[in-house]
């Protein structure tokens, strides 16, 4: 079975990137055909300074090379190095219409923050889909947030395949419910955007002050207090078993437990849970060079599983002559 899932270098991720996305992906190794990519041509969409993005995409393959993805047992590369996904994307743009993606909660929620409306944003289900169909994916795991995406990916495949003939894999979306969406430190979904995220990279000081802010209500500490809704809960029950969440929502029922309390030992947790992890880091961070000589090789690899697809799309709607 083929994997594929990207994520964008808009920022450093967060605990949100890492429970949704990274740590799945890191597990399907064992099991999988695992395509990972860094989704630079996205990341376009907010991204406007050059230097930063540059930065952010190495800073983003070695964090997910700090968490365990080995590139001798995935594809892992930087989308912007396999530029094939943009011809096809204008391919499959054919097969969607003005009116469907205008549906697209994603544009419209952006659009909502503050975002340009930039005829990128507009066009990212497009390009997402041929993210998707260019590697022959079948399943594709994504945040509940990504659903439509993947609902209009697999309506242009269907409909790609009904004009020229079967070309491309249908792909099925895989979303892990459970932890579908990550609470921020505000509550919110945990994002970058929102500055409401928890960077298991970081440093000690920083880390502790982010787990520290996390919103609480006014509960006084000699009563019992309510871990349903609690952001402080939610986060924390993401580093625990079943048996460890009902001994956590015990803690919180507890008159004398204060929410400091809880903060400090999740602070803990955090730098327990990350720490070799955390080493790792540091040490790939001095060899930079060697991660982008891995990235290249990567995409040169992806470039092959690609050139396929592509050249059979090219020659089905007519562009080899």
């Amino acid at each position: 079975m083929r994997v594929l899932s990207g994520i964008q270098p808009s920022g450093r991720p967060h605990l949100g990137n890492y429970f949704s996305m990274m740590r799945r992906m890191i597990e399907y190794q064992a099991r999988s055909d695992l395509y990972c990519f860094i989704a630079s041509y996205h990341s376009l969409t907010t991204v406007t300074d050059g230097k930063q993005l540059s930065e952010q995409t190495l800073g983003v393959a070695i964090d997910f090379l700090a968490l365990g993805m080995d590139p001798e047992r995935s594809v892992f590369w930087v989308q912007s190095d396999v530029p094939e996904v943009l011809e096809l994307a204008w391919l499959l743009s054919m097969h969607i219409t003005v009116p469907q993606m205008e549906l697209a909660h994603s544009y419209k929620d952006k659009v909502a923050q503050g975002i340009s409306p930039s005829g990128g944003l507009f066009f990212y289900p497009v390009l997402m889909t041929a993210d998707i169909l260019l590697f022959g994916a079948e399943r594709v795991p994504v945040g509940r947030d990504q659903k439509q995406h993947l609902e209009m990916a697999r309506d242009i495949c269907g409909r790609f395949n009904n004009a020229y003939g079967e070309t491309f894999i249908m792909p099925e979306a895989d979303i892990l419910h459970t932890v579908a969406t990550v609470p921020g430190i505000d509550g919110r979904k945990m994002s970058k955007s929102y500055n409401n995220a928890i960077y298991p990279f970081a440093p000690e000081k920083e880390l502790r002050k982010s787990i520290m802010a996390i919103q609480t209500d006014s509960t006084p500490v000699d009563e019992p207090k309510n871990p349903e809704g609690s952001a402080l809960y939610d986060i924390f029950a993401l580093f625990l078993d079943e048996q460890g969440r009902t001994n956590l929502a015990e803690r919180f029922r507890t008159p004398g437990e204060g929410y400091g309390h809880i903060k400090q030992d999740l602070y803990l947790t955090v730098l327990e849970y990350f720490g070799s992890y955390r080493e790792k880091h540091a040490e790939l961070s001095k060899r930079p060079d060697d991660i982008r000589d891995m990235l290249k090789s990567g995409a040169a690899r992806a470039r092959a599983t690609a050139r396929p697809f592509l050249e059979r799309a090219r020659e089905r709607v007519g562009l080899i002559y």
